[in-house]
């Protein structure tokens, strides 16, 4: 006991195998489990960097096809309102033709009464020139 005092004050120390130390037992066991919870801590940050890129790069994945999903959208707009800008102009031609053929029909119908008129004169004509033979 006297000799482990002494080599204690010199800084030497036996552990549980009695072999010689430099560090006290227990600075010795406390050192390697700090040692223990520094690779488990490494390892968990390890680990947590690899949930975090996998995180990372399904976010990205997602992003892309949003912005895919976005484009399709903008284009499926797009042409919507190119349909829609066709068929105005179609509608505005169909007006155009109907007011033209409208004001062809009325002048075939003056044209008619006229013709109507010339007849009725016509007729009227050949009974008086038959009435005075």
């Amino acid at each position: 006991a006297m000799a482990q005092a002494a080599l204690g004050a010199a800084g030497l120390h036996f552990d549980e195998l009695n072999k010689l130390r430099v560090l006290e037992p227990e600075v010795a066991a406390e050192t390697a489990q700090l040692r223990e919870d520094c690779r488990a801590f490494v390892d968990k940050t390890v680990e947590f960097q690899k949930m975090v890129a996998g995180l990372t790069e399904l976010v990205d994945q997602m992003a892309k096809a949003v912005e895919s999903e976005k484009m399709k959208a903008i284009g499926a707009q797009n042409l919507l309102k190119s349909i829609a800008k066709q068929r105005e102009a179609q509608e505005q031609q169909l007006q155009a033709l109907i007011a033209e053929k409208k004001m062809q029909l009325e002048r075939y119908r003056i044209e008619y009464e006229a013709l109507c008129r010339i007849e009725a004169d016509q007729n009227e004509f050949i009974d008086q020139f038959i009435f005075q033979k």
